[in-house]
């Protein structure tokens, strides 16, 4: 490993507010006729005003106090001048030298990303690359869109931690309720500046921007655009890295240039030389007024703040003694915390009521839930596709399943049936109990001659397990669960079996 790996992202998400950024254009165009939800002030005629979108100014000052940031009280728009066929006015209403938020971070794992800025930009339109035509088509129904930009310090050196970043980002953007980030839809974009530079050739200034030591000069850094899915953003840095060290190894000249990510190839293909700021001609926005951001006002933003997925993750863990694995999915999604939490309270009432050692039992019954929530629970959403939002299955009834099998009254396989009555049509497991018979079977008179029964059946494998085979256990008590229709006690079904096969 001669060179290390010098990371920064950069991370567009469209907020799902009701109007566009700069007019009052419905902001939601899904499945609508492309160019329906256009006006003239979105596509830039002669002669409009923007006018800025209030909560989508709020949302972004929100998501700096999300991430431990400072906020610009005195901020502004810029115009950032470039031309593109989807970008109606030749230029984008962005933020330059004064963006609403900056000097931020983000904790993955015991590290603390730096983030440089957040702030406040346009969507542009969106063209369509028809097969085999000579010609493109554009649909400016996203134009005017609100777009939250945020980008880090170049602090990240591996692939896994700024995929793990995106990853976090998207879960607080949820949490929030301000972006639905769906990478497949474009909601969220995730670029990456990636350079490769000689180890104790480089330095951080006090700013966490790169400098080199001596006469070393930089490798310029290459962007990765295109990177639709969190696997694309891990396997685009792994393939770059690879790329770039064989071309620093083999004497090739690097340079600053956007490079895009080819799923099918499995690797990055240039676009275009990179441009610089200087290229973009900022000046500030002539038809916005500079915003003035009162105290008061932040105030009231504040109050939208909630517990945010690190918080509840470290919170899960210390106070039902799951573990970090679990907690972790538990928290991803803000409904599926909310769902787990009902749970549990549910469950912690039913202890109260019984007068049990409370506090040991109810670590025990929490770990349980999480338990079936993420091993049994998410087949069936997983295998359909669904997420929590769609469950029949209300908490107060989840718990009451998880106490039936927390009091042995019915096995877990059992359990499994009941909850796929359940999830098909909601419904009382203990209903369920009663319509299906599969109470579980505790007498051990009754157990004892099934077991008998089964035993002679099969003299060859009783024989064996007395010489030694004690694996055969497992044989019988198979068969014993086969004969009660899995409605026996296993562990009564061992018990019996230890002492009838001595």
């Amino acid at each position: 490993m001669e060179y290390d790996v010098i990371i920064g992202l950069e991370i567009h998400a469209e907020l799902k507010t009701k109007s566009k950024m700069f007019c009052s254009c419905d902001n939601n165009a899904e499945g609508k006729e492309p160019n329906s939800v256009v006006c003239p002030i979105c596509l830039g005629h002669p002669g409009t005003l923007p006018v800025p979108n209030k909560q989508a100014i709020e949302w972004v000052i929100l998501t700096g106090f999300a991430l431990h940031g400072k906020i610009n009280q005195q901020s502004k728009f810029d115009r950032k001048n470039y031309f593109y066929p989807d970008l109606p006015k030749g230029y984008q209403i962005s933020q330059y030298d004064l963006p609403l938020v900056y000097d931020a971070y983000l904790e993955i794992g015991d590290q603390k990303i730096a983030i440089t800025r957040i702030h406040l930009e346009e969507d542009t339109g969106k063209l369509t690359h028809r097969h085999g035509a000579d010609y493109s088509l554009v649909d400016f129904n996203r134009a005017g869109t609100p777009l939250m930009e945020m980008v880090t310090k170049p602090v990240i050196h591996d692939a896994q931690t700024a995929k793990q970043f995106c990853q976090l980002f998207q879960q607080i953007l949820r949490y929030l309720r301000i972006s639905d980030a769906n990478m497949e839809k474009g909601e969220m974009r995730c670029e990456v500046n990636i350079s490769l530079q000689k180890k104790k050739q480089w330095q951080y200034d006090k700013n966490l921007e790169i400098l080199p030591v001596g006469d070393y000069q930089l490798n310029p850094k290459v962007e990765l655009k295109n990177l639709n899915s969190f696997k694309a953003v891990e396997k685009a840095i792994e393939y770059e890295i690879i790329r770039q060290t064989k071309a620093l190894k083999n004497g090739e000249a690097l340079i600053q240039e956007t490079r895009g990510w080819d799923e099918n190839k499995k690797q990055t293909v240039k676009q275009r030389v990179k441009e610089t700021s200087a290229d973009y001609r900022y000046f500030p926005e002539p038809d916005i007024p500079p915003l003035n951001i009162s105290e008061e006002w932040l105030d009231e933003i504040r109050k939208d703040l909630i517990e945010l997925p690190p918080t509840k993750l470290k919170r899960f863990v210390e106070q039902y003694e799951l573990s970090e694995y679990d907690a972790s999915i538990l928290v991803s999604d803000k409904n599926l915390a909310n769902y787990t939490e009902q749970v549990i309270s549910e469950l912690n009432a039913w202890i109260d009521a019984t007068g049990d050692d409370w506090e040991r039992q109810k670590r025990k019954l929490a770990k349980t839930a999480a338990n079936w929530l993420i091993s049994e629970l998410f087949k069936h959403l997983n295998t359909d596709n669904k997420n929590i939002k769609d469950l029949h299955i209300t908490p107060e009834n989840f718990a009451e399943l998880i106490t039936l099998v927390y009091q042995n009254k019915v096995n877990s396989t059992a359990a499994q049936q009941i909850l796929h009555e359940m999830y098909k049509g909601g419904g009382d497991p203990s209903n369920i109990v009663e319509e299906l018979g599969l109470a579980q079977i505790d007498d051990e008179a009754e157990l004892e001659k099934i077991i008998k029964t089964i035993i002679e059946e099969n003299p060859d494998q009783s024989s064996k397990y007395k010489a030694g085979k004690t694996a055969l256990l497992q044989f019988f008590i198979g068969k014993t669960m086969t004969a009660t229709k899995g409605k026996a006690n296993p562990k009564t079904v061992s018990k019996i079996l230890l002492k009838i096969l001595k």
